[in-house]
């Protein structure tokens, strides 16, 4: 099963949570004893010991992270020190020049990621054009494939070498980069394809804050995520992008595209992964070198199934169905308007709210004429359905809420 450990974990903290369970056994805590009972295979053995024993915490540690055993546990984390990144961590003032463009440019996944992030990077870059030269890294956020060339030819290593602010190799800095450059499709594919043919892994990634699924090339491509698309955004030319990298050895299962994209009816993504052999595609090189830390494949489907049954997605379990993937369980929810279209769920947010988040406009003007009011505030971050498009960078959504208050004031 899959991992279900922290971010960033720590061996010794998880030493301590094991030495802890020895002591809430030598105390007889209820919820000690419990959780023993859940997670170890041979929980009365264990318990009527003598002492409770060391190894015995450590196993019961380790599986209710979903790890098999306390070695498998310490073997990911071994694993995970080296591929790990915290870009939340990041000091951006202490940077040189080169280092902070690549840092402004990147999609990052925290709660950084926006427009004006990248426009700033623009910014840089135009107050000082030879970022590019600086090092590889840079050039490769810059989509520069006449600065690649020449940092390739000087250093060929610089290819699968890892550097600039995340520790990246090059191509994670071209995948993620969403800078606003007048660059074109046929620019970055070229900048693609010249770090490939000069060795760049198309299966190259790294583990978010040790997170057990690795954000790969693809997954920087394809982009979204939880924060929605106006802040996590698709790179600009996706497609032929994704296109070149799966051309190029990039394996198809990528369980954070899959994640990261089934929040929203498009289905671009597994139509292409589909057509490069998603369904039926043998252990990925991530698969194989973090093992059971890994989710399963059936772990991937179900939350695909039950996102887009729960969702209405009819679309996307008809093409899963088309592919080979069993929905046969599946029970489609199909979307309802709401009764009453202020009614509020548990953070006190209104179906105009999650509208305005979602950037549905048809859906914000058929809640409008039912009376829904734009308003309201909801209790968890005190603002309106049109604080919430704006802070989704829903700039549709936003425009049509504003200019509806406008017309009603």
């Amino acid at each position: 099963m899959a991992s279900t450990l922290p971010d960033n974990p720590s061996l010794e903290r998880l030493r301590s949570d094991a030495r802890a369970l020895q002591r809430g056994v030598t105390s007889n805590d209820r919820g000690t004893v419990e959780m023993i009972r859940r997670y170890h295979p041979r929980p009365d053995i264990a318990l009527e010991s003598e002492r409770f024993r060391l190894h015995d915490a450590q196993l019961v540690v380790a599986r209710s992270y979903g790890f098999s055993s306390w070695p498998a546990l310490v073997g990911y984390l071994r694993v995970a020190d080296e591929l790990a990144v915290d870009p939340t961590g990041i000091e951006e003032d202490a940077m040189n020049v080169a280092d902070r463009f690549c840092s402004l440019a990147s999609l990052r996944y925290d709660h950084t990621d926006a427009p004006p992030r990248w426009r700033a990077a623009a910014d840089l870059l135009g107050a000082n054009l030879d970022v590019p030269q600086h090092h590889i890294w840079a050039a490769a956020s810059a989509a520069d494939a006449v600065a690649l060339r020449r940092h390739l030819a000087a250093r060929p290593e610089l290819a699968t070498t890892m550097g600039g602010p995340f520790g990246w190799v090059p191509l994670l800095y071209l995948c993620y980069s969403r800078v606003p450059l007048s660059c074109n499709e046929d620019d970055v594919l070229a900048a693609a394809a010249t770090l490939l043919d000069a060795g760049a892994d198309p299966n190259s990634g790294y583990l978010w804050r040790a997170m057990s699924t690795p954000f790969t090339a693809l997954t920087g491509v394809f982009g979204e995520g939880e924060q929605g698309p106006g802040r996590q955004p698709r790179h600009r030319f996706a497609p032929a992008l994704a296109r070149l990298l799966l051309q190029r050895g990039a394996h198809p299962v990528d369980q954070q595209t899959l994640y990261n994209r089934m929040f929203r009816a498009d289905d671009s993504h597994l139509e292409l992964l589909f057509d490069h052999g998603l369904a039926d595609a043998g252990p990925s090189p991530w698969e194989r070198r973090l093992g059971e830390a890994m989710e399963t494949r059936n772990q991937m489907w179900q939350r695909q199934i039950d996102w887009a049954a729960g969702h209405g997605f009819a679309q996307r379990l008809a093409l899963l169905a088309r592919n080979g993937i069993d929905v046969s369980g599946a029970e489609l929810v199909e979307p309802e308007f709401p009764e009453d279209p202020n009614a509020r769920d548990a953070d006190g947010a209104t179906p105009l709210h999650h509208a305005a988040w979602s950037g549905d406009v048809d859906l914000i003007r058929r809640l409008l004429e039912a009376g829904a009011d734009p308003t309201v505030v909801d209790s968890r971050f005190g603002t309106t359905p049109l604080g919430w498009a704006q802070h989704a960078y829903q700039t549709e959504a936003a425009d049509y809420l504003d200019s509806w208050q406008t017309r009603t004031l």
